[in-house]
C-alpha cells in the first residue's frame, strides 16, 4: 500500500510578503510545513520577529493547520561574513547559510525539502545565476512555489489570506544589505569566500541557540 502520509517541509519564512504566501500554497497542497525564521538582529529589530509570529498565527487560522515555528539566531553569521568576506556577495552568503540552517532543521524534523518565497528576478539574490549558486548549498530539494509569479499576483494572494497587512507593518529592514549586491554570482568564487570563515562552527552556534514556538 502506498504511503499517504503528508510530505514534511521546512519553510524559510520572514516578515515580508512573499514567504508567508509560499508557505500557504504548500500547506494548501497538503504538505506538513514547519516554519523557520532566521532572526537577523541586530540588523533587524524585534518587530520583525513579532510580525513573523503573527503571520504564523494567521496561516494557522486560514488553513486550520498546526505550524511549528523554529527561531534561529542569524545575526552573528552576518557579522562574520561582513568582517571577513567580499561585501558584494554578502546576500548570497547569507542565503546559502539560511539554506544550511534549513537543512539542519529538516534533519531534526524528518523533512524532505525546503520552501522559499523566491520569485525570479524580483531582487538581486533572486536572479537565475544567484538562485543556481544558492541551490548548490544543500542536497535537499528547494521548492519555490512563487517562482513565476509577479509582485502583484503575490500581493493578491497575501490580501486574500490575510497576511498582507501584517507583512507591511513598520519594521526595520535588513541594514547589512550591500549597496551594490552581486547579481551574477560564481559558485567557485562563493566557495572561496566561504573558506574565509568557519561555516561549520557558525552553523552549530546558531543551532545550539534555536528556540521552538
Amino acid at each position: 500500500m502506498d504511503d499517504i502520509r503528508p510530505i514534511k517541509l521546512i519553510s524559510l519564512i520572514s516578515g515580508g510578503i512573499d514567504s508567508p504566501v509560499a508557505t500557504y500554497l504548500m500547506l494548501e497542497q497538503g504538505a506538513e510545513v514547519t516554519a523557520l525564521y532566521l532572526d537577523n538582529r541586530p540588523f533587524t529589530d524585534e518587530k520583525t520577529k513579532t510580525n513573523v509570529i503573527d503571520l504564523i498565527d494567521q496561516l494557522k487560522k486560514v488553513t486550520g493547520k498546526d505550524i511549528k515555528l523554529y527561531i534561529v539566531p542569524h545575526g552573528n553569521n552576518q557579522k562574520h561574513f561582513a568582517r571577513n568576506c567580499d561585501r558584494h556577495v554578502g546576500c548570497i552568503l547569507c542565503r546559502r547559510m539560511m539554506l544550511r540552517l534549513g537543512a539542519a532543521v529538516a534533519s531534526r524534523e524528518g523533512a524532505l525539502g525546503l520552501v522559499t518565497g523566491d520569485s525570479l528576478g524580483q531582487v538581486a539574490s533572486q536572479t537565475l545565476q544567484n538562485l543556481y549558486v544558492e541551490s548548490q548549498t544543500v542536497h535537499l530539494p528547494i521548492l519555490r512555489p512563487l517562482i513565476g509569479l509577479d509582485k502583484l499576483e503575490i500581493e493578491a494572494i497575501a490580501k486574500e489570506i490575510g497576511t498582507f497587512e501584517i507583512s507591511i507593518r513598520p519594521g526595520l529592514c535588513c541594514t547589512i544589505v550591500p549597496k551594490k549586491p552581486a547579481t551574477r554570482a560564481d559558485l567557485e568564487r562563493l566557495l572561496s569566500e566561504e573558506e574565509k570563515v568557519d561555516i561549520n562552527s557558525m552553523l552549530q552556534e546558531s543551532i545550539n541557540r534555536l528556540e521552538i514556538l
